[in-house]
């Protein structure tokens, strides 16, 4: 494996620069489902020593990002139609149905701006055409919400699947027929959100997770 065009880092830089190069690479495609990712090759290419690069790839694999196998090394994983109708989806729609209904008395008229910040985030990164900060800002949104609900075990498994979920984000993205629509769905969300009804909310964070459910090709993972 060579020539992926990924940036050299500083020698200064350790393990964390080397995950977010490294997990940029997978959830934008650029490292598809099935490549191998050799340590010599990477630390190379990136100018750093293997250490920082091994460390990096086991805390991939606890992201779920990659996944070693005796005699083969290490390999990117894709997330599959099949994994992210029965997996990410049910865990997505339970997790956030329970931390949004905690979250609507905890909100700030702060949250409620910051949530518009990065609704209006969105619409610019489409205009930009700017998926990774188009999905940045999708996560984010999510996070912030949960992270308010005050349900500490929520955030801790929100941040188990956010990987998988930020690299379903971007692989969807270039499918989308109205991208702007992802910035409009939110915005109804927010609303919706502002609006206080907890049913309501609960019934529109359902139907916002389940969008991604549009079909599309099976893919490798």
């Amino acid at each position: 494996m060579s020539g992926l065009g990924l940036p050299r880092i500083p020698h200064q830089s350790r393990r964390e620069l080397v995950v977010q190069i490294v997990r940029e690479a997978i959830t934008s495609g650029r490292l598809k489902p099935g490549d191998r990712l050799v340590e010599g090759d990477l630390a190379t290419e990136l100018g750093t020593s293997r250490a920082p690069v091994r460390e990096a790839l086991r805390q991939l694999e606890q992201e779920g990002l990659v996944a070693s196998y005796p005699y083969r090394g290490t390999e990117v994983l894709g997330v599959s139609q099949d994994e992210l109708e029965q997996v990410l989806v049910p865990i997505r729609v339970t997790l956030e149905r329970f931390a949004f209904a905690r979250a609507l008395d905890r909100l700030t008229a702060e949250d409620l701006q910051q949530l518009q910040v990065l609704v209006d985030e969105m619409e610019t990164a489409v205009r930009d055409g700017a998926p990774e900060r188009l999905a940045e800002a999708d996560i984010r949104f999510h996070e912030l919400v949960i992270d308010r609900s005050g349900q500490r075990h929520c955030l801790q498994v929100w941040k188990t699947i956010q990987p998988r979920v930020r690299a379903y984000f971007r692989r969807d993205a270039p499918a989308h027929d109205d991208p702007m629509g992802v910035a409009k769905q939110h915005q109804e969300l927010l609303d919706v959100i502002k609006a206080g009804d907890e049913a309501a909310v609960l019934d529109a964070v359902e139907r916002h997770i389940h969008i991604h459910l549009a079909p599309r090709a099976p893919d490798a993972g």
